[in-house]
């Protein structure tokens, strides 16, 4: 049995890179962190305000010396550990994401939390201790390397601390699906009053609890704000976003910011949407036609999601 841990969460950012031989990139932990010896992708913890697309080139220079472009995204994995030794149960989202060196040389590291920066094939990668998210981006087995909790804790899905500045500031992994049904339809839901972008429209779903994989959550908040049963058929993309002085519920300004997974959704059997989560950030849905996107009132990361769906969305309204 785990002891009794303070649960924290974190967003990070990864670097799948090969080079032309094949062989992946990883960096060594050092004694300075939790898991000493144990290889990972390099990358880290998105700042606050920062786009992970932006994190996973920062990391990857600091961690290894070289500059990297970012080609596509690969997947969002989400685990949970234990770290006795520091108090803590760490849920962490991660972004994985493709990429290909611009330039620069490998560098060993003193005294931070990664030491070393190495390529592998990867059949040399299959004999090292991997953390278990690295190994599953690789296909490779990973060694028992993480504590794994007893079980999930039940936490809030996002916390507001006082940040620098003394505003409060939040930041929130969520995951939203691009839902269509065989006509061609796509299901959108309303920003109920009172929440941030108040009579917007919206994709279904919303912020992922502690312990919960993002096409989990979005099909369990599909069915909460709009009756619908959905699959999940491909991951579109990462958005994100920061509202400086947010006003929602709370009834005071949090510095906001949401990185939200997007989701190609098929709804093979459609019915008449119905709000089953009453009272909550959404107060009704509706099926739209492409022609009726047009001129729609929508969110930021609704219009980016509708363009990235080929389907033609209007500009996105403040909120």
């Amino acid at each position: 049995m785990t002891p009794a841990l303070e649960p924290l969460r974190k967003i990070a950012a990864y670097a799948l890179c090969f080079d032309a031989a094949g062989r992946v990139l990883l960096v060594r932990a050092s004694s300075q962190s939790g898991t000493p010896g144990v290889w990972s992708l390099p990358g880290g913890a998105v700042d606050h305000g920062e786009h992970p697309l932006d994190t996973v080139v920062r990391e990857t220079a600091a961690e290894t010396g070289l500059s990297v472009t970012v080609t596509r995204l690969d997947d969002v994995r989400t685990d949970m550990r234990a770290l006795p030794s520091r108090g803590v149960v760490l849920h962490t989202d991660r972004l994985l994401y493709e990429v290909t060196i611009r330039g620069g040389a490998l560098r060993d590291r003193v005294g931070q939390p990664t030491d070393l920066a190495r390529w592998f094939t990867l059949e040399e990668a299959a004999a090292l201790p991997l953390r278990p998210f690295t190994a599953m981006a690789l296909d490779l087995p990973p060694a028992p390397v993480d504590l794994r909790p007893d079980e999930p804790p039940e936490v809030p899905s996002f916390y507001a601390v006082p940040g620098p500045d003394g505003l409060h500031r939040a930041q929130r992994f969520a995951a939203y699906a691009v839902a269509t049904d065989p006509q061609g339809r796509v299901l959108l839901t309303r920003v109920a009053p009172g929440y941030p972008g108040a009579g917007n429209w919206h994709l279904p779903g919303g912020g992922t609890d502690y312990g919960e994989a993002p096409g989990v959550a979005l099909l369990r908040e599909l069915a909460e704000e709009t009756g619908q049963r959905g699959r999940l058929v491909e991951l579109m993309g990462v958005a994100s976003h920061r509202d400086a002085a947010s006003l929602g519920p709370e009834g005071y300004p949090i510095d906001w910011h949401g990185v939200r997974a997007f989701y190609r959704v098929e709804v093979p059997v459609p019915t008449p949407p119905k709000v089953l989560d009453v009272g909550g950030s959404t107060d009704t849905a509706r099926w739209f036609t492409a022609a009726e996107l047009a001129g729609l009132p929508l969110t930021e990361v609704t219009v980016e999601a509708l363009h990235r769906a080929g389907l033609t969305a209007g500009q996105a309204t403040p909120a």
